[in-house]
């Protein structure tokens, strides 16, 4: 459900962006640890055990090294549910196992917790060092990309496909924005760059193997997954303009700018004249 203001307070955070994650997690992980809490005090008592003492294992509920005496969650919400005085136990006319899906069909369910989480003050951000070696050719001005490293860390993996993925779009959007991306308008307030053939974007050609590396720091709080969309366009345009400085330093050139093509890199490096181009 989206925030609504007529409701809610407002907040810059809530569930967007990287928040999704640790947000919407942080609540799952609140909320089922009360329910387990709940089914281990049934099945405690069905048991006649210490609750202490309940172990779940591949959905054998069971006291710590009784594995034999184990029921299964199916057995504990009926239990539950009948001495709650629901009608239709198990055996009579449902499974058992209908009993923990009565609520999505919209009728109550045996267990039911509520969790609010706004999580930790700083559990939502996540940390990368990006790391490239750089070609400059200065006949042409042409910057080549051999080699490209990331090392990420935003807690424990959800999807690695999709983390992979994410840091390697954040990296292809930092060589376009160094090396081919500009916006320009002439004295008039024109737009100089309205189309592909003037606005020059990265395609699989330009973008170099990425080499990508995974850290899992946990997080205070509920939860420990973070962002990741980020750190290609935060830490790849420094390390590919300060790669680009250090190899043009023996040439005593200093980068201070982000959009480096051919031709801003050869005035850098004195082949040719700024005034005169």
């Amino acid at each position: 459900m989206w925030g609504d203001t007529d409701r809610t307070m407002f907040s810059i955070l809530g569930t967007g962006g990287s928040r999704g994650g640790p947000i919407g997690g942080g609540a799952v992980r609140g909320s089922t640890r009360e329910i387990r809490r709940l089914i281990d005090e049934k099945a405690a008592e069905l048991l006649e055990a210490n609750v202490d003492d309940i172990v779940i294992e591949a959905g054998n509920i069971h006291v710590a090294g009784v594995a034999a005496r184990g029921i299964s969650y199916a057995e504990v919400a009926a239990a539950a549910a009948t001495e709650a005085g629901s009608s239709g136990s198990s055996g009579e006319g449902e499974p058992a196992g209908g009993w923990l899906r009565r609520k999505s069909s919209g009728e109550s369910a045996v267990f039911e917790s509520e969790f609010s989480y706004q999580g930790a003050d700083d559990g939502g951000w996540r940390c990368a060092t990006h790391a490239c070696v750089v070609e400059v050719d200065l006949a042409t001005g042409q910057v080549a990309i051999p080699r490209y490293l990331v090392v990420e860390d935003c807690g424990p993996i959800i999807n690695p496909a999709i983390v992979d993925g994410q840091i390697r779009g954040g990296v292809a959007q930092a060589v376009g924005a160094v090396l081919y991306e500009n916006t320009r308008y002439d004295d008039d307030a024109n737009l100089q760059a309205s189309t592909y053939l003037d606005y020059l974007i990265p395609t699989a050609m330009e973008i170099p193997d990425i080499e990508v590396h995974h850290l899992e720091t946990l997080s205070p709080g509920e939860n420990d997954y973070r962002g990741v969309g980020e750190g290609g366009m935060i830490g790849g345009p420094a390390a590919i303009t300060n790669a680009i400085e250090d190899a043009l330093a023996p040439l005593g050139v200093r980068v201070t700018e982000q959009y480096l093509p051919p031709t801003r890199i050869l005035e850098l490096a004195g082949v040719i004249d700024p005034e005169r181009r």
